[in-house]
Formats: structure tokens, C-alpha cells, sequence
């Protein structure tokens, strides 16, 4: 549970350290830190998938090289995304026309981010597939999943945008009972 809080709060805090300290003109430590902190991440992570998949020292050590090669590509397709985002939310500002062409091409844009980020999953399951067993396969989706989605909520709190703890647009949200997720 520690370890999950922990990578949870790591990931959370990275995209925050790399914009403080870029502004602050450090960039080479920037990124530094930032290559070390998805390091000690994603190991955690692998540890925690190795013992709960109960993977062999060979399939640990090609679910790391998978992760790796298919993280960095992760890691590309939503930096591109969220660029995409930010432009589309200046252009779509309360009292100010938006640019009917600017907001067609980046609509059709995050489509296709979308496309690229389904491309990549496929393409890193097919690659897991070789070495794990479907079992392993969908516990692993899982795992990550409930990683994924708890890192979204801190984001969200942390950035101010979200609702309070187990409320959303439609309510309570399901797997969120006392304030703590269940199975992470």
C-alpha cells in the first residue's frame, strides 16, 4: 500500500518539479531529476508487478525492457496531447472567437493521439503476449489501470481542478470509499 502511495505521489510530484525547476532556468537538472524519479517509478512498479504476477527473473527482466521501450512512446504521444489540449483550451476561452480551422485541426489532432495511444497499447500487449500468460497479461492491465487512475486524481487535486475526495460530476465515484482507494 506504502509503495503504491509512494510511486503514486512520485509521479504526481514529477511533472511538477520538471516545471518549477525549468523556470527557474535549471533544465539539465530538470531533467535529471525527472529521469531518475520515472526510474525509481517504474522499478517500483516492476518490483510490485514481478511479486504479484509471480513473473520469472525472465519475464521480469523483458516486462522492464517492454515497459521501458513502450513507456518512452507512452511518454511522447501524451506530451503531444496535452500541448494539444492547452491549445485547444486558448482557443475556446470565454469571450474571445475561436479560430474555426485551429480548432478543427487540433479536434482531428487528439483523434488521432487517441489512435496513437490505442496503437501503443496494442502493440505492447502483442509484444507481453510472447512472454506472459493471458492471466499475467490482464493482472498487469489491471495493476496499471489502478495506477493510472489514481495518478489522475492526484493530479487532479493537486492542480485544484478536481472535486473533493469521492465526488465527481455524477456523484460518488466508485472504488473510493473513506478517502482511500482500494488495491493500491
Amino acid at each position: 500500500m506504502k509503495t503504491y502511495m509512494l510511486l503514486s505521489l512520485a509521479v504526481l510530484l514529477a511533472p511538477s518539479l520538471s516545471a518549477q525547476q525549468r523556470d527557474s532556468g535549471r533544465v539539465q537538472s530538470d531533467t535529471a531529476e525527472a529521469g531518475r524519479l520515472r526510474a525509481r517509478i517504474e522499478s517500483t512498479f516492476t518490483r510490485r508487478v514481478k511479486q504479484d504476477l509471480n513473473l520469472s527473473q525472465d519475464q521480469a527482466a523483458k516486462l522492464r525492457a517492454t515497459q521501458e521501450r513502450f513507456g518512452a512512446r507512452r511518454r511522447d504521444v501524451m506530451q503531444v496531447q496535452i500541448e494539444r489540449r492547452r491549445a485547444l483550451e486558448s482557443q475556446m476561452q470565454p469571450g474571445i472567437a475561436a479560430n474555426s480551422d485551429s480548432v478543427r485541426k487540433l479536434m482531428d489532432g487528439i483523434q488521432t493521439g487517441r489512435a496513437e495511444m490505442l496503437k501503443v497499447e496494442q502493440e505492447q500487449d502483442r509484444e507481453m503476449s510472447s512472454y506472459l500468460t493471458p492471466v499475467q497479461r490482464a493482472r498487469y492491465q489491471q495493476m496499471r489501470e489502478r495506477l493510472m487512475q489514481r495518478v489522475g486524481e492526484l493530479r487532479m487535486e493537486r492542480e485544484g481542478r478536481g472535486v473533493g475526495r469521492g465526488q465527481g460530476m455524477g456523484g460518488a465515484r466508485p472504488g473510493i470509499r473513506g478517502g482511500r482507494r482500494r488495491g493500491i
